[in-house]
């Protein structure tokens, strides 16, 4: 009993550890005796933003130092300033963080000065259902003889077949060169004017004076990526994958002539031998030339005789060949998605 009050007169004092210490009692035994069981329920946490900190300014001090950064004097300064005038005075009121939050509180911390403002781009929506309709072009580079020298692969594909219909490896990316590619690959492809939309990232060639003047010229219709979003330019990025990861692609190359023969043969191995996974398993020749029908018909009668002579060997269905390419999106509306997932 004696401890008991010991405690009692202790504890609001000098706290329950050093109260048990000084009785000698463990507080283990102390926090079993005075257990409530069941607890009593605690309070609702308040949000921290409602809570009242014991340091914070009165409402009377807020008001004077809002009224302060409203005055004439300071309404066109920082509180940074504001701070310091006053200081040099001989005045403190609050902190410049304070100063700050308070002028937060009423909405008064934005930018006042006029500030350039820029429409936001607009996604590229572009659809391909033929050869020589949409075109994506790029430039990357090849590793020269030594550090830091580069050569330029200027690529122009045809987003429906795939078929690299113009390329070029240079010394430097020019608008001059980008020009001259494209005006001759159009040529080459007999591109009739209001037919061709080019569609490319917005590297310094591609956005230059020179080539959007010629693009004019030829009734080409010109689109670009939106900043930072290399997703959308997807076929001229993952040709270059295509092409930098052939087992056979150099390390680096030793002259601009050794450069543009190997790209030679690469594309002539890419448009009229590589089987690609896109369209059908088809080189990008047979579509961009209007031969895919023929091929798909030609691969069905050679699995149709395959099933004819062994059908045990095809538990499932007749082999079919892959189907033929469809239309080519950049950027696939959602609607189109849907309709899309419909069929």
């Amino acid at each position: 009993q004696v401890t008991e009050e010991a405690l009692e007169q202790l504890i609001p004092k000098v706290g329950a550890v050093a109260a048990c210490r000084a009785v000698g009692r463990s507080r283990a035994t102390h926090y079993r005796r005075h257990r409530k069981s069941p607890a009593p329920p605690r309070p609702a946490p308040i949000p921290h933003k409602q809570r009242r900190q014991p340091a914070a300014l009165t409402a009377e001090e807020r008001a004077r130092v809002l009224e302060l950064l409203h005055s004439e004097r300071f309404v066109d300064a920082s509180p940074d300033q504001v701070w310091a005038a006053l200081l040099d005075e001989g005045i403190y009121l609050a902190s410049p963080r304070t100063m700050y939050r308070i002028l937060a509180e009423h909405g008064e911390t934005g930018e006042r000065r006029r500030q350039a403002t820029h429409p936001a781009h607009v996604k590229p929506e572009l659809v391909a259902e033929k050869p020589n309709t949409v075109w994506s072009w790029d430039i990357t580079k090849l590793r020269g003889p030594k550090k830091w020298t580069y050569y330029y692969l200027y690529v122009i594909i045809d987003v429906y077949s795939r078929y690299v219909v113009g390329w070029m490896v240079a010394d430097a990316e020019s608008a001059a060169l980008a020009d001259d590619l494209l005006r001759a690959t159009c040529e080459k492809q007999a591109v009739n004017p209001d037919q061709l939309t080019i569609h490319a990232d917005r590297g310094t060639s591609m956005t230059s004076k020179t080539v959007a003047l010629l693009l004019a010229d030829l009734g080409v219709t010109r689109s670009h990526s939106r900043p930072r979003v290399s997703n959308d330019n997807p076929y001229s990025e993952a040709h270059f994958k295509t092409l930098k990861y052939r087992p056979d692609f150099p390390a680096s190359f030793e002259t601009l002539q050794t450069a543009r023969a190997w790209c030679r043969q690469f594309f002539d191995h890419y448009n009229n031998q590589h089987r690609h996974s896109g369209i059908g398993l088809l080189t990008p020749a047979v579509v961009h030339h209007g031969q895919a029908d023929t091929v798909h018909q030609a691969r069905a009668s050679v699995l149709d005789a395959a099933y004819a002579a062994h059908p045990e060997r095809f538990v499932r269905r007749p082999p079919t060949p892959p189907e033929l390419p469809k239309p080519a999106w950049i950027n696939r509306p959602d609607d189109q998605d849907t309709d899309q997932q419909a069929n």
